[in-house]
């Protein structure tokens, strides 16, 4: 059983307690940090506390996070494409359209099914029944590597590290137009859309901090092969980035062209390089997914063409 406390500052005054543990605990769902507080399991001053408390200067916030349970999730023999794995961490290459953990529409055929069957009792239980060993994710349609804890301590290890943004994150992606600047940092905060709550968007008040790093690889006429570094790991974080500054990925018909000229099956997004303190040994660890097929022929038709 793991215990996280927290010395709530000045300002930090004022903040839901929902809203200021999301923050101090990335690598943890706001839905499963809720569920701790209904449990009694979140505390304030020693007082169990709901979501919408309004946290004070100088208060002690603590979180006991239960043992690992049994999940009622079917493991799966789906074949994964493993980069690394030893007994404390899997990292894999998340393919296509593979959704990372179940959901209402997306029972089977995930990600989590998938590692299940491989790394049968060996998986993190923090996250709950739903996501064992899952302390970060990708979009489905975007491909490339992805960390699954196999222990309740590599977890906790690798979710602080994304808390403190101390993972080394580098995408691959392509996107539309012609980029004036070949690098640059693009810094807004990211939230629910106002209007249409299934996207996200730069809010000009309230959202998430978020930062990306972008330089230009190749440029065409009229789309450009792009490396990108993430500072955060906000839902939909560079797809809206770019999107904001008029240059969308290419593929993205949420964010971008609805048209779709190339035909592509959901954005042009590779999570090629991810690189971490390994949670058992402290040595620094690195390793990198190569470009799909998919991504490859695309930048060879572009090649092509201009």
């Amino acid at each position: 059983m793991e215990t996280f406390i927290f010395e709530t500052e000045e300002t930090d005054a004022g903040l839901r307690l929902d809203k200021y543990l999301s923050e101090k605990m990335e690598g943890f769902t706001r839905s499963f940090l809720q569920k701790l507080m209904k449990d009694g399991q979140i505390t304030v001053d020693e007082q169990a506390a709901k979501a919408g408390y309004r946290i004070k200067p100088a208060q002690t916030v603590k979180i006991t996070l239960p043992p690992a349970i049994d999940t009622e999730i079917v493991p799966e023999n789906i074949p994964l494409d493993i980069l690394y794995e030893d007994e404390d961490l899997l990292i894999v290459n998340k393919p296509k359209h593979m959704v990372v953990h179940p959901s209402a529409g997306h029972t089977s055929g995930t990600l989590v099914n998938a590692v299940m069957y491989h790394c049968k009792e060996s998986l993190s239980g923090i996250n709950g029944e739903i996501r064992p060993g899952i302390v970060h994710r990708i979009d489905k349609d975007t491909t490339g590597s992805l960390i699954v804890c196999k222990n309740d301590e590599s977890h906790v290890c690798i979710a602080e590290q994304i808390k403190e943004h101390s993972i080394r994150r580098i995408y691959r992606g392509i996107v539309s137009g012609n980029l004036k600047e070949q690098e640059g940092r693009i810094e807004g905060n990211i939230g629910r859309h106002p209007t249409d709550r299934k996207k996200m968007a730069v809010l000009s008040q309230g959202g998430k901090p978020a930062v990306t790093h972008y330089k230009v690889l190749q440029q065409w006429k009229h789309a450009a092969y792009m490396e990108f570094r993430l500072e955060t790991g906000r839902t939909h974080q560079i797809r809206v980035h770019m999107a904001s500054i008029g240059h969308p990925l290419l593929g993205d018909t949420v964010y971008g062209n609805a048209k779709n000229p190339y035909r592509l099956e959901g954005q042009t997004l590779h999570a090629m390089t991810i690189g971490l303190m390994h949670p058992r040994t402290q040595a620094y660890l690195e390793v990198s997914a190569p470009l799909p097929g998919y991504f490859q022929s695309l930048i060879k038709k572009l090649n092509q063409n201009y």
